[in-house]
């Protein structure tokens, strides 16, 4: 009899396995057919591109992108040893030291203004959040004009106090300064937002608290906006950073890469390598090592410095 109970009691549990892996086979199902359009646009446009990417970086292609002969590894060796890859990698490093930390701090510091309870605070927030309206191609065009040595706003306000200014898009010394100051100015517009947002969500509770500890100044700053502010400031780090090694568009705009290279950074030289050398083999390699380096540079931020973020 008992043995009668066990092989019963056996084939109800395997039967309700099977139901159970038949509701989780229909819910799987179901969140597909949910998601196929999403699917569908990431395969056509992220997916398939990466794959034909990884491709051609086997192989040396013809003038219209044609794979001609496998090459195996060739393009990365290539890419070890040739001098302007490292001339272009370490641009692209001292282009987003330049801008990063630039941008995120100069918009920490409007956010901070524009959170305080004042009269017209609101065109001043309108202000400071139009550059989100304004293209690249157009922000670097107005730039343009301004860096001119010989018209621009800039060395106009210079020479009012003696002072002589360089020739900014030209000298290159000063070229790679003067695209990362257009690229801090399109992106203050989105970052003073996010921090704004962040801001105005910390409670009034603890400022209220802390006064009545004593707390003033810059001690609320450290002790309570910063930790509280860290999701926001987290957040932005990581886009930026990707944003700016991806930058393209003001570099083009502004000074196609010169003077002297000084402002090839990698995305515009896998540009020059794949649209105007037409070597799509070792262009695919370069955005292959480009998506490395990102992909790295963002583990290691989600590692090691979310660590110190400060979730509520």
């Amino acid at each position: 009899m008992a043995r009668v109970q066990t092989a019963a009691a056996g084939r109800l549990d395997a039967r309700a396995r099977g139901r159970k892996r038949a509701r989780a086979v229909r819910d799987l199902g179901e969140g597909l057919l949910y998601l196929a359009p999403s699917l569908f646009l990431f395969a056509v446009f992220v997916f398939i591109p990466l794959g034909r990417t990884v491709y051609l970086s086997l192989f040396y292609t013809s003038p219209i992108g044609a794979p001609r002969e496998f090459a195996g590894f060739d393009h990365y060796v290539d890419l070890v040893t040739n001098p302007a890859f490292r001339r272009s990698l370490g641009t692209t490093f001292l282009f987003v030291l330049y801008t990063v930390p630039g941008s995120i701090v100069i918009a920490l510091g409007l956010a901070v203004l524009a959170n305080r309870r004042l009269r017209g605070i609101n065109v001043f927030r309108t202000l400071f959040s139009s550059t989100i309206a304004v293209s690249l191609a157009v922000a670097a065009t107005i730039w343009a004009l301004m860096l001119n040595p010989s018209i621009g706003l800039f060395n106009y306000v210079l020479s009012l106090v003696g002072v002589r200014g360089p020739a900014w898009l030209t000298d290159p010394t000063a070229a790679l300064i003067s695209v990362s100051l257009v690229t801090i100015w399109a992106a203050l517009g989105f970052n003073t937002i996010v921090l704004l947002a962040g801001l105005q969500g910390i409670p009034e509770e603890l400022y209220e608290s802390a006064k009545i500890d004593g707390a003033a100044g810059l001690g609320i700053f450290r002790n309570i906006t910063l930790p509280m502010l860290s999701p926001s400031l987290f957040f932005l780090l990581v886009v930026n950073v990707i944003q700016v090694f991806q930058a393209f568009t003001q570099v083009h705009a502004l000074t196609r890469g010169g003077p002297v290279e000084a402002t090839n950074v990698l995305v515009y030289s896998i540009y020059l390598d794949a649209f105007v050398n037409f070597q799509f083999g070792y262009a695919s390699a370069q955005a292959l090592v480009l998506f490395a380096v990102i992909l790295t540079l963002t583990l290691v931020q989600f590692r090691v410095i979310e660590r110190r973020v400060h979730y509520q």
